[in-house]
């Protein structure tokens, strides 16, 4: 009488050999960044205790410093972050509507929105920083459009992908009545837009405050011309309340965009 074998494995030799392998190629890549970056032992020994004393050094906090220059800085680092969400909108929306498939029908468009989408987002906001200050100078203005041009790839590919999951039920009855084209798109595709678009740019907003605020280490305007004051001068005491100053404004946005989504979406 024969017998059925019931063994049963999760994988097959071919599927554990390859798991195994991208286990081996992922270890020799750990090896070779390790030994690319030259980390030097005794520097990290000697980490811990460089740190106890550059918080010593930050205490007590100069909070008499907070009016005279941070106050200011916070300021300007919001609107930097305000008005580079708003202009980005300016450049994102009509490539997020070339990129989409169901509005736009052309391949040719579609690969020149996604070249600016990825060419956007593939520079970090520093190096556009470092870009517009050699262009404009160092102040707001760089700053400003460092975090548009940052922005334009995340909004852009974001919302883009939003218009194409729409139900297309309503845009069809749409044209079947024989409405124009800017009809069906404010009639058809904005309204079910509408919820993402708001949280994309809520969002977007959000981080660029974060990042707004490391720009003016390169000169780009904000708090962060403040900081590398501070630093260079070794103010610790004030490096120390700027830092605070920026924890508790993101901090506020997180909230204040938690809660415009609430009242919006």
């Amino acid at each position: 009488m024969n017998t059925i074998d019931h063994h049963w494995e999760r994988f097959t030799l071919k599927q554990k050999l390859s798991r195994y392998a991208v286990y081996l190629v992922l270890v020799m890549a750990f090896v070779q960044s390790v030994q690319s970056v030259e980390v030097i032992p005794e520097f990290l020994l000697d980490a811990p205790e460089q740190m106890a004393d550059m918080f010593s050094r930050m205490w007590p906090m100069d909070f008499a410093y907070y009016p005279v220059a941070i106050h200011d800085a916070m300021i300007e680092t919001l609107n930097i972050a305000t008005l580079g969400t708003l202009i980005t909108l300016i450049f994102a929306v009509p490539l997020a509507l070339m990129n989409a498939r169901n509005i736009v029908d052309s391949a040719l468009c579609q690969w020149i929105s996604r070249f600016f989408l990825v060419s956007s987002r593939s520079v970090n906001s520093l190096v556009w920083a470092l870009l517009f200050v050699s262009i404009f100078g160092p102040g707001v203005i760089a700053g400003v459009l460092a975090i548009a041009f940052r922005s334009i790839g995340f909004v852009g590919k974001l919302l883009g992908e939003a218009i194409e999951e729409v139900n297309m039920g309503s845009i069809e009855a749409l044209k079947a009545t024989g409405a124009s084209w800017l009809s069906i798109l404010l009639k058809g595709y904005w309204p079910q837009v509408l919820p993402a678009f708001f949280s994309i740019v809520l969002f977007r907003w959000d981080i660029n405050v974060r990042e707004s605020a490391v720009l003016g280490l390169v000169g780009a305007g904000g708090i962060g011309v403040v900081l590398d004051d501070s630093m260079n001068l070794f103010q610790w005491d004030r490096v120390a309340v700027a830092l605070l100053a920026v924890f508790v404004i993101v901090i506020l946005a997180e909230i204040a965009v938690v809660n415009i989504r609430k009242r919006l979406i």
